[in-house]
């Protein structure tokens, strides 16, 4: 009996058996042998396809954990905005990012959503509350930079408002970054406040919660970037 010998992960192994009689004709023996090597090979072939169909299975399985783990990571992204807003806390109810780690750190405002995206390389770092400017008062479009002057309060007599935490952004402080407004005594006006991330209701600035503004008082730094859109 002659064997033919199949290398096996770790072993070898029989691939087929092939008797020998001296009975039957050479021409036979060929056939015969040629037959069991055929089904050797089928053999083969069939446990290539098995085990190729379950490495795909197994890709797909995780492609399909990978997307679930994504999306509940893309659920607990949208999950860190606090809720109801609250004028007086954070818009958002994690830490706010250390703008030195970010120096690329530019601001987007988004008049359609009432909101401020701190942005870095594409990535959304935080997202604040806001509310804009409104009818003839509306904020104006565009591209801008954070100006030098800021300050913890101003209050004009010509809008009947004031504000704490002001930055500007443009006219050399026309145009500020500052918390929801006071009135001429200091007192925040409520009415005003409970607009905030809701409805378009400044008379130009972009109003924020006052944690939020009192952040970016401190830690904005001249020269960044701010674009304001309508979409």
């Amino acid at each position: 009996m002659v064997k033919l010998w199949l290398p096996l992960p770790g072993r070898w192994s029989p691939l087929v058996k092939v008797c020998y009689n001296p009975a039957i004709s050479e021409n036979q023996r060929r056939i015969r042998m040629r037959s069991s090597l055929k089904r050797g090979l089928l053999a083969v072939a069939l446990a290539l396809v098995v085990a190729i169909g379950f490495a795909n299975l197994l890709g797909n399985h995780r492609v399909d954990t990978a997307n679930e783990a994504s999306s509940s990571s893309t659920s607990e992204t949208s999950s860190i905005m606090r809720t109801p807003i609250d004028w007086q806390k954070s818009s958002e109810t994690v830490a706010y990012p250390d703008v030195n780690a970010h120096p690329d750190l530019w601001i987007k405002v988004s008049k359609k959503k009432q909101r401020v995206y701190l942005i870095d390389n594409g990535k959304i770092l935080y997202t604040m509350y806001c509310s804009t400017g409104t009818g003839k008062n509306d904020t104006p479009t565009g591209t801008y930079y954070i100006q030098a002057e800021r300050g913890t309060y101003f209050y004009s007599q010509q809008s009947g408002e004031g504000a704490h935490y002001w930055v500007s952004w443009l006219n050399h402080g026309e145009y500020l970054f500052h918390s929801v407004p006071t009135d001429e005594s200091g007192n925040y006006k409520l009415s005003e406040a409970k607009q905030l991330g809701k409805k378009a209701a400044s008379h130009g600035c972009v109003r924020l919660s006052v944690p939020d503004a009192k952040w970016f008082y401190e830690n904005i730094k001249e020269g960044t970037k701010v674009v304001i859109t309508n979409d």
